[in-house]
């Protein structure tokens, strides 16, 4: 098996959070009281429970590297997720950032933010990731 790190975040209720990303295609592939594991392909985010959360005060956030991030963000924006500044859920638009990639952000119902950036070989991961929107 090859090497890989999981993001590990916050979610108030499995259930919400199960259907918030099962509209953009992550499918269950593990839950009990205290975990929970969504898919997308080879994407994986894992969940453990945090009842208590203020998404609004959440630090929380990972990156989802994907082929095509155009399609995900259409997915997430047809899932009704919409275009806006503040409050959760929200998308920002995919455009290029100042590091020269192509990326989008995606904020949860728990707060937590997903950086969605486009696969380019030629880029490796950099600290590009260390700021909020």
């Amino acid at each position: 098996m090859t090497d890989r790190a999981v993001p590990n975040l916050p979610s108030r209720r499995f259930e919400e959070t199960i259907a918030f990303y099962g509209q953009f295609g992550f499918e269950l592939t593990y839950r009990d009281d205290g975990w929970l594991i969504l898919c997308r392909g080879d994407a994986q985010l894992e969940f453990f429970p945090f009842p208590d959360l203020v998404p609004e005060e959440s630090s929380f956030m990972c990156s989802l590297r994907v082929d095509d991030v155009d399609e995900l963000y259409r997915q997430i924006k047809s899932a009704g997720v919409i275009e806006k500044s503040s409050g959760s859920p929200r998308l920002l638009p995919v455009r290029v950032q100042p590091w020269g990639q192509r990326a989008g952000f995606l904020v949860d119902p728990d707060g937590t933010q997903l950086h969605l950036i486009e696969n380019v070989a030629q880029h490796p991961p950099g600290p590009e990731m260390r700021s909020r929107p």
